[in-house]
């Protein structure tokens, strides 16, 4: 007899059965068996909030096999994911199959290594009741919110609207960012440059205008062009005097491994990833991938932590690479210790991000990757290797200058030593300018003044989210967890509260008219600071600090209060979604179409409905044309929301295709190229009997 070790996924099955061989049985529970049901809220509230659970759907066959297995098994472990869900399924399990919760078969693996198989399976230990006690005690909490709120939504707004404890705050921050956009008045300023030039060197180097002799920096302003011309006609017959030249170094140090949170962030500013396909690159690879000469093996440690220590091994081996590879200036001289704050015990027992093996390069990878794969592990290899290498080093150079009365500032960097950028530069949002370099000055340097030029701005409002800084942001205020993030983006988007205009993220009139309501009659759900508040009280729970049924009925006696009083304040209204006008006509009676949300996403109509029931669908053009007939291809969305394109003409040509035009034609026949959805995203010419294949570059 063998003994039987259940995990969450089939990849991840096999990956463990090829270190554990014979002896072993591994089985995937193919995520969560047990579920609160649909039809029902499924809580006992006055039972102290008992979950009344069942068995998901379709799980029936694979529980039955489980238990079987179980019973003819020397011993069961259970070795689902190292986290929150993964302590939850693995309670869920021994349940079903009748193991004690006090018996030490639980077992997790940081990585999915034949290391990290062997320590999990040496270290089993019992589940973690505090771990599953805070998993019940979110659950519980989102389904009351969403089971309570979304039916007075539906009576007040729209029917079919749900509300989400934590996504309704996401949705918030959003609509309150557009309001500050909307509401942003830009003030005119200028600034005036200096072009000089020391004596001794033909090269020049700009100045800038900082302040006026007895007004601080800070509130010296020109506000517009006439304060400019006067300034600039008081500095024509100015000399530029050297006041002092500050000379210093600066050090830059490399950013730590990636935790759940900025690998999310990074992917997308670098990679143009959606927080849910990171996710999922992110599992493959942690679960196991088959690579060439060596089988299949876990390429990162778990993806979901918020840890950013690293295990003295892992380190070692960074060391021993980064020396061999670049030389040992390249290597940190001390280990770094980078510390989050407020990060819990609990949430610290994961390492940071970082690859299994540092020997298994991207290059040395690449050929058994998907591009999708190769590009995370990328970013994530070299991001562990730069935090261990040395730091940047620069030479700063600051010149003040005299103008009469007016004080010019310059100021440049060398990079004297490039360290860890070497390897890895980390991305941003924010567009830094670059430091120029300064030609050599001392204070006695004389300078020459080449130009003067004034330049009008205008201050500017706040920039929209994208996912990257929208999660940057959920983490600063403490709404959310990292591992909720990516579900949070899909969910609101999903529910059309927000919509993706390029990288931004942007409210619907839907979304606002539902925050608006939110924050008028439910404050504490959609407020920042009570649902950190929430974050941290569920956080207690799991470090058995704080009661889940306390906890749960302290929120529920104020919410179904506000809940009872919406009711009764609202009885008999009804709140309308303001219509998006078009500038396309209806040609049935002449007025400017709307666009409407329905089952399968926008549309056009009338607005004089129902006494014009014209309908189009909301044609979004690509850059392609069709090998059929050279019209335009569209975009369109299947009954089941999948994104396929097509003629223009419709059934007229009857030509539509799963893959994405693009601006490319072909080389053996001039028509578009379109790229395969698929693992090799080729392009490819659709145009009958062509057959011209490019393959992509896995590093573009």
């Amino acid at each position: 007899m063998s003994k039987l070790v259940i995990v969450e996924s089939p990849a991840k099955a096999k990956t463990i059965k090829k270190y554990l061989g014979k002896g072993y049985e591994v089985m995937a529970s193919m995520g969560h068996v047990r579920d609160l049901p649909h039809s029902s809220l499924g809580i006992n509230i006055n039972k102290d909030f008992q979950p009344l659970y069942i068995t998901i759907d379709g799980k029936e066959k694979l529980i039955t096999e489980l238990c079987a297995a179980a019973k003819k098994s020397d011993g069961v472990y259970l070795a689902t994911d190292p986290d929150r869900e993964g302590e939850a399924i693995s309670w869920h399990l021994a349940y079903l199959l009748g193991l004690p919760i006090n018996t030490p078969n639980r077992v997790t693996f940081g990585e999915i290594t034949e290391t990290g198989i062997k320590n999990g399976m040496a270290n089993p230990r019992a589940i973690d009741t505090d771990l599953v006690n805070s998993q019940q005690a979110r659950r519980l909490l989102d389904r009351i919110v969403g089971y309570k709120l979304s039916p007075f939504l539906w009576k007040k707004v729209r029917r079919g609207l749900s509300a989400g404890r934590v996504q309704s705050v996401a949705v918030r921050l959003i609509v309150d960012r557009e309001r500050e956009i909307e509401a942003f008045v830009p003030q005119e300023y200028w600034t005036i440059d200096a072009v000089l030039r020391p004596t001794g060197t033909q090269k020049t180097f700009v100045a800038r205008l900082r302040t006026i002799e007895g007004v601080d920096a800070d509130e010296f302003k020109i506000g517009n062009e006439s304060e400019c011309r006067e300034i600039l006609d008081k500095l024509e017959n100015e000399q530029f005097v050297i006041a002092d030249v500050k000379k210093g170094t600066r050090r830059r140090v490399p950013e730590p491994p990636f935790i759940t949170s900025t690998l999310q962030q990074d992917a997308s500013r670098r990679l143009g990833f959606t927080a849910r396909r990171t996710m999922h690159a992110a599992q493959e690879l942690y679960e196991g991938v088959d690579i060439e000469g060596i089988g299949t093996t876990g390429l990162i440690t778990y993806m979901r932590t918020d840890s950013l220590r690293i295990s003295n091994e892992a380190h070692a081996e960074a060391v021993a690479y980064i020396e061999n590879r670049f030389g040992a200036k390249y290597v940190c001289k001390a280990p770094r210790s980078y510390r989050r704050k407020g990060a819990v015990a609990a949430q610290d027992a994961h390492e940071a991000i970082r690859p299994t093996s540092v020997e298994l390069t991207p290059e040395r990878v690449e050929s058994s990757l998907t591009s999708e794969q190769y590009k995370l592990y990328k970013l994530i290899w070299e991001r562990f290797i730069a935090s261990r290498m040395a730091d940047e080093t620069l030479n700063t150079v600051t010149v003040n200058i005299n103008a009469g009365d007016y004080r010019f500032r310059a100021t440049g960097s060398e990079i004297t030593f490039d360290g860890f950028t070497l390897l890895y530069e980390a991305a941003s949002d924010d567009k830094a300018e670059s430091v120029p370099t300064l030609p050599p000055m001392t204070d006695e340097t004389k300078l020459n003044r080449k130009d003067l030029k004034p330049s009008q701005k205008f201050t500017q409002p706040p920039q929209r989210f994208t996912e990257a800084s929208l999660i940057k942001t959920l983490e600063e205020n403490g709404i959310g967890r990292p591992s909720t993030y990516a579900p949070i983006i899909s969910t609101i988007i999903d529910r059309g509260y927000v919509e993706r205009r390029q990288k931004n993220i942007v409210p619907t009139s839907l979304g606002m008219v539902v925050t608006d309501l939110m924050k008028e009659q439910f404050s504490n759900i959609v407020d920042v600071k009570f649902s950190a508040g929430m974050e941290k009280s569920l956080d207690k729970i799991e470090e058995g600090k704080a009661d889940w049924v306390k906890t749960l009925s302290k929120f529920y006696k104020d919410f179904d209060s506000d809940l009872q009083k919406a009711e009764t304040s609202m009885e008999g209204k009804r709140v309308k979604i303001p219509e998006e006008e078009t500038d396309i006509v209806c040609e049935l009676c002449g007025r400017k179409m709307v666009v409407k949300t329905g089952k399968y996403g926008k549309f056009l109509a009338c607005p004089g409905y129902p006494d014009c029931k014209n309908t189009k669908r909301i044609v979004v053009e690509t850059k392609g044309f069709c090998p059929k007939c050279g019209g335009k291809v569209v975009q369109r969305k299947s009954q089941r929301g999948r994104i396929f394109y097509a003629c223009e003409k419709g059934t007229e040509c009857g030509f539509m295709t799963w893959n994405e035009p693009t601006d490319q034609k072909c080389p053996k026949c001039g028509s578009s190229l379109f790229k395969k959805k698929d693992k090799t995203g080729s392009l490819i010419c659709e145009k009958e009997d062509c057959g011209y294949r490019k393959e992509a570059e896995k590093n573009e």
